[in-house]
This record gives structure tokens, C-alpha cells and sequence, in this order.
């Protein structure tokens, strides 16, 4: 009997473990690219868009517009490696400030950037992979 309550609680540790390790994948893959995309927004966007992603008056446009961020979402990577030539109204004002583009960034670091982005400042986007990150940088420029 006294090895029921050693066997037990083992085995219901060992089904909670394996769950979570299923679960777990993704959600480690986003908070390292959650973290990396800290320091390169940091460096690359933060100058513009502010500490906490709220824009500069009415010359860059706040980065916490929920919506804005989840429509434009196969637009994102193009705009970050591009640039962004044309007006946009976020959070019901307009912007007509050209981005520059950030020609240097590679897929991974926009993937880093785009997950931190995508879910701070209010937003709750998800992981953004290199290979969403990549497929979207192939159709730049057509319909997406």
C-alpha cells in the first residue's frame, strides 16, 4: 500500500509534465523571440514609436492599435523592410510620415520584432514565425 502513494502522484506528475511539454514548445519559441524582439525594437524601432509603442504626436503612428496591427498582419514584414510610402490611419488619425526602410534586418530579426510588437502595447498577436516572416516578404508589392 505504501508504494500506491509513492506510484500515484509520479504518475499524475508525469501526464502533467507531458501535457505542458506539448504546449510548452511554442510558448518558450515565443517569449525567446518576444525577448529578442525587445532589443531590436529597442535599437531599430523605439526612437519613432516610443517606449511603450505610442507614437510621436501626429508624425509616427502608435504601435497600439490592436486592430490596425491584427488587419495589416501579412502586411507588417514588408512595411518593417521596406518602409511605408503611403498614408495610413491608425486609431482613427493619419499618418503621412514615410517610414524609412530597414533594408539590414534580416527575416529572423523582423520575426523578433514583429512577435514583441505583437503582443505588447496591448496587442495579442502570437508568435509571428520566420517562415510566416518569409512567405509574406516574397508577395510584397502584390495583393496581399
Amino acid at each position: 500500500m505504501s508504494n500506491y502513494f509513492v506510484y500515484v502522484p509520479f504518475f499524475f506528475l508525469l501526464i502533467l509534465i507531458f501535457a505542458n511539454a506539448c504546449q510548452g514548445e511554442n510558448e518558450i519559441k515565443k517569449a525567446q523571440f518576444f525577448t529578442n524582439g525587445k532589443s531590436l525594437y529597442t535599437v531599430n524601432c523605439e526612437n519613432c514609436h516610443g517606449v511603450k509603442g505610442e507614437g510621436l504626436g501626429n508624425l509616427y503612428p502608435p504601435l497600439s492599435d490592436t486592430a490596425s496591427i491584427q488587419s495589416n498582419r501579412t502586411r507588417l514584414s514588408c512595411m518593417i523592410k521596406y518602409g511605408i510610402h503611403e498614408e495610413l490611419i491608425i486609431d482613427n488619425r493619419k499618418f503621412d510620415t514615410e517610414m524609412p526602410a530597414n533594408l539590414s534586418l534580416t527575416e529572423q530579426e523582423i520575426a523578433y520584432i514583429l512577435t514583441y510588437v505583437g503582443n505588447s502595447f496591448g496587442n495579442e498577436l502570437g508568435l509571428v514565425s520566420t517562415e510566416e516572416v518569409s512567405s509574406t516578404l516574397k508577395r510584397c508589392g502584390q495583393d496581399q
